[in-house]
């Protein structure tokens, strides 16, 4: 972990393409305080794109993580990528303005 936080960025994704989805991955962030997350939207709007140009396809679904793991799709859509799946709510607040 202290020679991925010595890298620059907040975090690092490794990929590859999967045998039951579409693609896999794991991202590790210990300069965020996280040393490797289940699933990690921000990633996926990186990651659904380059895996939407290796394989022709504009949805995707994609499973992240090691010990804990997560699954999503990922859909192309132009400049956007909508991400969907199961989550477990963590937090709740309501916002003034």
């Amino acid at each position: 972990m202290a020679k991925l936080a010595a890298l620059p960025g907040r975090g690092v994704a490794v990929s590859a393409p999967g045998r039951e989805f579409d693609f896999v991955s794991r991202w590790f962030g210990p300069k965020a305080g996280v040393e490797e997350d289940p699933v990690t939207g921000s990633a996926h709007t990186s990651l659904a794109p380059y895996w939407a140009g290796r394989l022709g396809k504009t949805k995707m679904t994609a499973r992240q993580g090691g010990a804990r793991q997560g699954q999503l799709t990922c859909e192309c859509l132009g400049d956007r990528v909508i991400l969907t799946g199961q989550v477990a709510p963590y937090l709740r607040g309501t916002i003034w303005l």
